[in-house]
């Protein structure tokens, strides 16, 4: 059951660095959401606000409330580790586990979650890679390396992985961006597949991409530098990039500036 979030006063920052200013914005279930915007603007750390992945780094820390189904996941006694179970992550580059074969990077994160079952990772692993659209590939070599894939390949596994544990939310910063066109597409048709049983967030510096698979767009920018990256618009993605209401969008996404 995928789930709505519900973002209000974000503010997110490095040490005494303001990454981000005062975000607000909702993203409803089973759709596709696009952050769009000029390098630096704050998009990928505002993602890894998401399902607190941006704490990880020393002296970052959020201000504001990311609400998931009217809970407040940076509320008093929430576990991060909890939260990243529900929302996960796929990231700009393939990174499967290299000594680990396809199957055993699929089974990770169950394993983690305490399943030792044979059966029970049997059938997740076989679930999750027709999921992602990979069993009839790897079905025959389960035991090989994953790090022997091709890119493409590799980040479908990556997608496998964190949808194994069966997420509500799914993250995805710029998961095209090493890959070929063909593979691009692949992954592409997938998210549009699986938007059905998840929502899902993609950081994306591909105009084409956010026009082709998101339902509504969310464009970031900075204004000049040392400001804190901002909000600018967000709406239909069709509006967005026939129509937008902000100048500053426009300007962006006809290659006027960024």
């Amino acid at each position: 059951m995928s789930k709505r979030i519900d973002v209000s006063g974000l503010s997110a920052y490095y040490g005494s660095f303001k990454a981000i200013s005062d975000v607000n914005i909702a993203i409803e279930p089973n759709s596709i959401v696009a952050f769009i915007g000029p390098s630096g603007c704050g998009k990928s750390t505002f993602l890894r606000t998401l399902n607190r992945m941006h704490e990880v780094l020393p002296g970052a820390r959020v201000e504001g409330k990311v609400l998931l189904d009217d809970e407040d996941i940076y509320g008093p006694g929430i576990d991060p580790v909890a939260v990243r179970r529900t929302i996960g992550m796929v990231f700009q580059r393939p990174n499967p586990f290299p000594s680990m074969s396809i199957y055993d990077n699929v089974a990770s994160g169950l394993r983690l979650n305490g399943v030792k079952k044979k059966s029970v990772l049997d059938d997740a692993v076989e679930k999750a890679l027709r999921g992602a659209n990979l069993w009839n590939e790897v079905s025959d070599r389960l035991d090989k390396p994953g790090a022997g894939l091709s890119g493409g390949q590799q980040q479908r596994m990556c997608i496998a992985r964190a949808t194994a544990v069966e997420p509500e939310v799914l993250l995805m910063d710029e998961p095209c961006s090493a890959l070929d066109p063909i593979s691009t597409l692949a992954i592409e048709d997938l998210m549009t597949k699986i938007k059905q049983e998840y929502t899902i967030v993609i950081v994306t510096h591909n105009m084409q991409q956010a026009a082709r698979v998101s339902d509504m767009t969310a464009f970031f920018t900075i204004d000049k530098t040392g400001d804190p990256g901002r909000l600018v618009e967000y709406d239909a993605t069709s509006k967005i990039f026939k129509n937008p209401s902000e100048k500053r969008t426009e300007d962006y996404i006809s290659g006027r500036f960024g």
